[in-house]
C-alpha cells in the first residue's frame, strides 16, 4: 500500500529544518526506526513543503550531504531513497538566520500550512507531519495565530478538534488544553467531556485499527473526589457524561484517581487515557517518551501528527537537534493514514 505523506519545516530560524534534513541522512534506519508502526517504508512517498535554498543552506552549515530535488505539489510523489530529500518549493520573504525570528518568513510558515492542509483534504497526500513554528512571531507580524491545532481545525472546518500525545506504549488525549488551572473546572461540562470522548474513541477505531477500544479516564480532582469530599466534579460532571456514552456503546472506565491511574498494572491494557487537564496527563507521557513522542490532532478529515517540541532557537545550525519526535510523529501520521485507507 503506497502512502503519500508531506512535512512541513517549520519555523526557518529553528530546528525543523535542521530535523528534516538529519531524517533524509539517517533514512537507511528507517527500517528500524519505523518497524513499530507496521508501514512498509519501501514505499513511503515524502516530501518537505519548504524553501530549497533554506534547506540547502542548512545543509551546508550541519555539513550533511542531502540531494535536493524539487517536486510539483500536483504531481505525484517519489518514494524515499536515503540521503534525498523532494522539496515542494515556497519562497520565503528574506533569509534566514538561525536562531534570529523574522516578521517578515511569517507568511511564508503559514503558507507551508496551507498548502499542506489544502494537499491533504485533496487527497493528493495522505497525511502531513508539522515541524514547529513560533507563535509569538507570527502574531507579531500581524497574524492572529494560537497554533497548528487550532489553524488546521479552522482551515479544514472541524467542529471539535482533540490533542493527543502520544509515545511507546502510552497515549494521553486531553479534555481541555491551554488554560489557566483555575479556568480548568468551568471548561469541563457534561457535552464536553461526551464530545471530546467520542472523538477519541472513533478515532483509536478509525486511525488506530482498534475495534474496541479501553479508554481509562481521570477524575478531575485527588483521588476522583474522594466521593464528593474533594470536589464535585466527577459525580456531578464526568460520571454522568461517561454513562450517557455509554448508551452509545461507547464504554470508558472511570473516572479514575489520576495518580494510579497511569501505574503501569492499569496502563498495559488500555489503548488511550483522557485526562482533564494538561498538566494532569502530559508530564508522565512526556516523562515516559520526551523525544519519542508525537503531538496528534484528532477529529479532523485529515491526517495530522507534529513533533513534541518547540523550535530550539539556540539549537538551530548546531548539529545538536535531535529528530527522534520526528522519527515518532512520522510512524504515526504514516499508521494513521495506513488504517484510514484500510479501515475506510
Amino acid at each position: 500500500m503506497s502512502l503519500s505523506l508531506v512535512i512541513t519545516a517549520g519555523e526557518p530560524a529553528g530546528i525543523g529544518p535542521d530535523v528534516v534534513l538529519k531524517l533524509a541522512v539517517d533514512w537507511p534506519m528507517a527500517k528500524e526506526k519505523l518497524a513499530w508502526s507496521g508501514v512498509d517504508v519501501d514505499q513511503l512517498r515524502l516530501a518537505v513543503i519548504a524553501d530549497p535554498d533554506l534547506l540547502a543552506r542548512r545543509a551546508r552549515q550541519l555539513a550533511l550531504e542531502v540531494s535536493l530535488v524539487i517536486v510539483d505539489a500536483d504531481g505525484e510523489l517519489p518514494v524515499m531513497q536515503a540521503g534525498q530529500l523532494a522539496v515542494i518549493p515556497v519562497a520565503m520573504a528574506e533569509q534566514e538566520q538561525p536562531g534570529l525570528l523574522s516578521e517578515a518568513n511569517a507568511a511564508y510558515v503559514l503558507e507551508t500550512l496551507k498548502l499542506a492542509c489544502d494537499g491533504c483534504l485533496d487527497q493528493r497526500w495522505q497525511g502531513m507531519v508539522t515541524a514547529p513554528v513560533h507563535k509569538g512571531i507570527i502574531n507579531d507580524a500581524g497574524v492572529a495565530f494560537s497554533g497548528h491545532t487550532e489553524f488546521l481545525q479552522e482551515r479544514t472546518g472541524s467542529e471539535q478538534v482533540v490533542m493527543m500525545l502520544a509515545t511507546e506504549g502510552l497515549r494521553v488525549a486531553l479534555v481541555t488544553t491551554h488554560l489557566p488551572l483555575r479556568e480548568v473546572a468551568d471548561a469541563i461540562t457534561v457535552e464536553r467531556v461526551k464530545q471530546i470522548s467520542r472523538i477519541l474513541y472513533r478515532s483509536l477505531q478509525q486511525d488506530f485499527a482498534v475495534a474496541q477500544p479501553k479508554v481509562l479516564v481521570c477524575g478531575l480532582n485527588p483521588h476522583a473526589g474522594e466521593d464528593g469530599h474533594l470536589g464535585r466534579e466527577e459525580i456531578d460532571i464526568i460520571i454522568p457524561a461517561l454513562q450517557e456514552l455509554a448508551y452509545e456503546r461507547i464504554e470508558l472506565t472511570g473516572p479514575l484517581p489520576a495518580d494510579t491511574l497511569f501505574a503501569q498494572h492499569h496502563l498495559q491494557d488500555a489503548d488511550a487515557a483522557l485526562a482533564m487537564y494538561h498538566d494532569q496527563g502530559l508530564p508522565v507521557l512526556k516523562h515516559a517518551g520526551f523525544g519519542k513522542a508525537a503531538n496528534i490532532t484528532l477529529g479532523m478529515p485529515i491526517v495530522r501528527t507534529s513533533v513534541d517540541h518547540g523550535t530550539a532557537l539556540d539549537l538551530a545550525g548546531t548539529g545538536q537537534a535531535n529528530e527522534g519526535s520526528l522519527w515518532t510523529a512520522l510512524g504515526y501520521g504514516a499508521l494513521m493514514a495506513q488504517a484510514r485507507q484500510t479501515v475506510g
